[in-house]
């Protein structure tokens, strides 16, 4: 009978991207999964360790649950020269779904006029007079939940992205595929539509993503593409097959996506970052 592989062991035979999805989704596993994961991200240096406590002691389980918690804080909210983009962008959302709520807007189920007046992209206003609700609507959100889940996604692409090809650019990608995807909602619900969220600036980062991988706009290693490449495959269909079984905007998610895949190909073209 062969030995029973350790957990270590077995996920060092996973690739990046299989890695990156289920420390993604660590909430949906036992906690060993997710700490298994990181510390294989970690060894493969794709996510920076922090120093631990002591030397050559065993820490206790809330120990090493507290510390794990609090170097993956450290990664995505640390601001440095080179990476401040994703945590103001991550800061001015709930800045605005606070002060929303502090104006009386219910934080679990927002009226739709009281989205409407703080510029949501609502097709009789945009279309006449007032385009400037392309971008206000991708910093407003219908809910709590709609705002966390889209604060994790911006976490995580942005942290990547952001390290790919910098703040200005990763900003430029942002901004631009959270307008592409209000338009291309505009054009597909042509009988009109009253949508919130920064989904399309986010699936923005996943065609930006996408087309650095498949053009090596940026240096990295074959293995790295190809993770990046099933990363995106992976998480990009569930997330539009869940969209089809909820009150999600697609299009908004497939007009960033192809906003996010043409501002990659530019980058290409441009050439790497100065």
């Amino acid at each position: 009978m062969a030995p029973v592989s350790s957990p270590d062991e077995l996920f060092a035979q996973k690739t990046d991207a299989e890695l990156l999805y289920l420390a993604q989704n660590a909430l949906r596993y036992p906690p060993a999964v997710g700490e298994a994961a990181v510390r294989e991200l970690q060894r493969r240096e794709l996510v920076p360790a922090a120093p631990r406590p002591g030397t050559g002691h065993i820490l206790p389980a809330p120990a090493v649950e507290r510390g794990l918690l609090a170097e993956i804080g450290q990664q995505l909210f640390g601001l440095s020269r080179t990476y401040f983009v994703t945590p103001l962008l991550l800061l001015l959302n709930l800045a605005v779904f606070a002060a929303m709520v502090a104006q009386g807007m219910d934080a679990f189920h927002p009226a739709a006029n009281t989205l409407i007046a703080w510029g949501s992209n609502f097709s009789p206003l945009t279309l006449h007079g007032q385009p400037w609700r392309l971008l206000t609507s991708c910093f407003l959100h219908g809910g709590v939940a709609h705002l966390l889940l889209n604060s994790l996604a911006l976490l995580f692409l942005g942290r990547l992205s952001e390290t790919l090809v910098g703040p200005g650019r990763l900003l430029l990608t942002y901004l631009l595929s959270g307008i592409g995807g209000s338009l291309f909602s505009l054009w597909w619900h042509s009988a009109g539509i009253n949508s919130v969220g920064a989904s399309g600036a986010i699936f923005g980062l996943y065609g930006l993503v996408l087309m650095l991988a498949l053009t090596g706009a940026v240096p990295m290693t074959k293995a790295q593409r190809y993770s990046l490449i099933w990363l995106v495959l992976l998480l990009v269909p569930g997330e539009l097959e869940a969209g089809l079984k909820a009150t999600t905007d697609n299009a908004a998610h497939l007009g960033g996506l192809a906003t996010g895949l043409l501002v990659g190909g530019v980058f290409k073209a441009v050439g790497p970052r100065r």
